[in-house]
């Protein structure tokens, strides 16, 4: 080994970078940080579980949606759709005759015809109280149905919708549906059990995380290239004659 050595000094910094590197990557995977119940996080879960509730804390459209259906109220509207998820048909039936719609189904076929308003403002307030993590009131609204179930319900009945919306040429409507999934059910089960976190409280964590994971990429670049400048295996540039 000492015979490949071109320059130890070098070659002992690169070992003790790449050395301390592997050190420090065995504690961040190690369950050291304090978490929920008890249960101790490693570091990658606790820096993917702060960046979750920040996240989430930046997602709440919600109130602009509740504003977006208000003109829809009282607009009928006469659709057929075909749910891709044949299990979710039943409750997505049941979905629209809770929110007044009146109902047909044959097969994953559902023909509805209902208040549009009304149907959207009730696929808003399941996703407000999933964002809230309330899904046992999202159960008790749907007849025990499991809260996430009914967010998929709802998604794979109005997506649909948009198209069919659209072939009835009125657009705006399909907006507003878009609007709706985009904005209210996607986030709300999307972060649904996720504690919300406002960013301007965690603004040093977050620092820090972004400032160790720069430092911590040229570390291990610097390790590797001290190790192969010891090893004398450096790149040099093509000398033209």
């Amino acid at each position: 080994m000492a015979g490949i050595i071109r320059n130890r000094a070098i070659f002992l910094r690169g070992v003790l970078l790449i050395g301390s590197f592997i050190v420090l990557f065995w504690l961040i995977l190690t369950p050291l940080l304090p978490g929920e119940n008890g249960r101790r996080l490693t570091g990658l879960e606790y820096a993917d579980k702060t960046f979750n509730e920040l996240s989430k804390g930046s997602s709440y459209f919600i109130p602009g949606v509740r504003e977006t259906i208000v003109p829809l109220m009282g607009k009928e509207v006469a659709l057929r759709v075909t749910l891709r998820k044949p299990a979710l048909a039943p409750l997505a039936q049941s979905l629209l005759a809770g929110a007044g719609a009146t109902v047909e189904a044959a097969d994953t076929t559902l023909s509805f015809r209902g208040d549009l308003g009304r149907i959207l403002l009730a696929a808003t307030d399941d996703a407000d109280l999933l964002y809230h993590n309330d899904g046992q009131a999202v159960s008790d609204r749907s007849d025990g149905a499991p809260a996430l179930e009914v967010a998929q319900a709802w998604w794979y009945l109005l997506k649909p919708c948009i198209q069919e919306l659209q072939k009835q040429q009125r657009v705006a409507d399909a907006k507003a549906v878009d609007q709706v999934l985009t904005r209210a059910v996607e986030p709300g089960n999307n972060f649904y059990g996720i504690e919300a976190a406002d960013m301007s409280a965690h603004v040093l964590l977050v620092c820090g995380l972004l400032a160790f994971y720069v430092l911590y990429t040229v570390w291990y670049g610097f390790g590797i290239y001290e190790l192969f400048e010891g090893l004398g295996l450096v790149a040099h540039g093509h000398k033209e004659s």
